[in-house]
This record gives structure tokens, sequence and C-alpha cells, in this order.
């Protein structure tokens, strides 16, 4: 303590803050101002591009500078090498599109208060394509580890549930296996396109409610990726029932979720994300690997692994 002042009152001051620099990074994203970066140009330059206002753009430039994001030079500004390996639609590992599915959240999540005074979600943004497509920014960038982990060794049939771009559904089918795609309808229109840029691959596409339809029968391996949080735990139960019921003997099932402590008070992008589902689901968040497990011996599945991925962990089981 210094002066009287708790030397970690910064601390809190970094928590509350925060929001700040996600703002700036989001409205960037949302003007697409790094795909004009690639080459140097002056504040006033971008703003006649863009259409908008010189002062305001050359702050918001300087920002995006101070993240990192941005290279200033003689007053003209360029991409970072960060962003122009994420941010620059077209390349590889492009995360745009997350970026703008958080600017949706980000309203949502601004009716937090009243979410907790009343335990119902608020959904005053929905973009639903920029959502899949930022689930295939993130899965893009981890696909081939994650099913390294999971082991496709034996694995002929596939269902890929609740698969959302199909991104795990391509990396299986270029490695040999016939897959199956289960999502809404909608989702399903997404996720054709971007198959769709991989040439063919054989990937059946099945459109409907895997909560209540049939999923089929006779699957080597039911991957069931970052889907569980959005549910309750007896509707959990009752997708894992199914899923076993859609299995060959010896087939199983593998489950991808964002890692939560049994106490599910860390790590902290856990708990946050358990917030997430809060405020956008009427049952969801974030699930420990105790209680997948015990869901998945539940259904009367063998066998339980679990594996740790970065921040997802990996629980498999199988049907003798």
């Amino acid at each position: 303590m210094r002066s009287g002042v708790p030397e970690n009152a910064g601390e809190l001051r970094k928590i509350w803050g925060a929001f700040r620099a996600s703002r700036v990074l989001m409205t960037a994203n949302h003007y697409r101002l790094f795909d004009h970066l690639s080459t140097p140009r002056s504040a006033k330059n971008l703003a006649e591009i863009l259409q908008t206002d010189p002062r305001a753009t050359e702050i918001l430039l300087d920002a995006v500078t101070g993240l990192g994001l941005l290279v200033k030079k003689h007053g003209r500004y360029s991409n970072s090498d960060m962003a122009m390996q994420f941010l620059v639609k077209g390349k590889p590992y492009y995360q745009g599109d997350i970026i703008s599915h958080a600017d949706a959240l980000w309203k949502n999540w601004s009716g937090l208060d009243q979410v907790v005074k009343t335990g119902k979600p608020c959904r005053r943004e929905r973009d639903h394509e920029a959502f899949i497509m930022g689930m295939h920014n993130l899965a893009s960038m981890k696909a081939g580890k994650i099913l390294r982990l999971v082991g496709l060794t034996g694995v002929r049939n596939a269902l890929d549930l609740g698969g959302g771009p199909g991104t795990y559904a391509i990396e299986m089918a270029k490695r040999g296996v016939n897959v199956t795609l289960f999502d809404s309808p909608e989702t399903i229109d997404v996720a054709e396109k971007i198959i769709g840029n991989h040439g063919k691959l054989g990937i059946r596409l099945v459109g409907g409610d895997f909560m209540v339809d049939d999923i089929g029968k006779g699957y080597d391996l039911v991957f069931v990726s970052q889907i569980l949080h959005a549910y309750s735990v007896a509707e959990n139960q009752k997708l894992l029932r199914k899923c076993r019921q859609s299995l060959s003997k010896g087939g199983r099932v593998a489950v991808q979720e964002f890692y939560i402590h049994r106490e599910r008070t860390h790590p902290l992008q856990g708990a946050l994300f358990s917030v997430n589902m809060l405020v956008n689901t009427e049952s969801g968040r974030c699930y420990s690997p105790e209680e997948i497990k015990s869901w998945l011996s539940k259904a009367k599945l063998e066998d339980i692994r679990e594996r740790f991925c970065d921040d997802s962990v990996l629980i498999s089981a199988t049907r003798k």
C-alpha cells in the first residue's frame, strides 16, 4: 500500500474497464478497417473510403494501434502481424465472424441485470449466420488437433451432432470417414456453403431438431461438440441416451465442451461462458467433466475417458 491507496486497486480497474478494448475491436471489425489496411493509409484517406467522420476515425485508429493491432508510422496506419493473420477476410484463420457474433452478444449481455432478476434470457440481437461462421473461425484453428485426440481409427461412419458449420465434418471426411452432419435447417444452409468450398466430400446434411427427430443409427462415432452447454441437465441426459442408441456395437460418443472445474468458479473463461448461456438460453451453462461423465455412465456407456486440449475437455465413452 502506498500513500494509503491499496496496490490492487488497479486490478479492479482492469476488470471494470475491460469493455473498452473489446468495443474498440468490435467497431474496427464492423467497419472492416483491417481489410483496408493491408497497405498503409492515413486516417483521412480511410475515412473517405469508409465514409466516416475523420476525427472519429483517427481516434479509433490510434486506439486500435494502442491495442497492438495496427502500426502507425509517419501518420499512416497499417495492419500488425496479428491483424494480418486473423482480421483480414479471406485469411485461413480469419476471426472476424466470431467478433461480429461478439458484437451481437454485447447487446444481449447489456440486459444481464434483468436476466439475473427474472432468470430469463435476453435476446436483443441475433445474427445466426455470424454465429455459425464464428464457430467455423474458432474450430478451424483446432479441428485437426481435436480429432487426433478423439481418434478416427476404425471409424467408417460418423455423426457430427449439432455440427454447426461443418468444420469437424470436413476434417473427418478428408480422412475417409462417411459423415452425417445433423443440425437445424438454418444452420445446414450455412454449413452447405462452407462445405461446398472444399469440393465434393460426400458429407450428408440433415436438418432437424436432434432433441426430437431421429438421428439415425449404425454410427461408429457420434461427435457431440460444444452443444451440451446450451441445454439443461435433463435434456443432456436424454440426448446422450439417444446417442448411445444410434451407435453400432463398439461405437463411441465423444463430447467436446469448454472446461470448468466442479466448483464452477474457474477457470474464469468457463465461469464467464456460463453467464453467456444464462443470457442467451433458457437452461444452459458450462458443465464440469464430472457431470458429463455421470451422464455417460447413466446412458450405459462404458470405458469413459477424459482428455484436455487448450480450453476444452474431451470425454469419450463406448457402447460395449
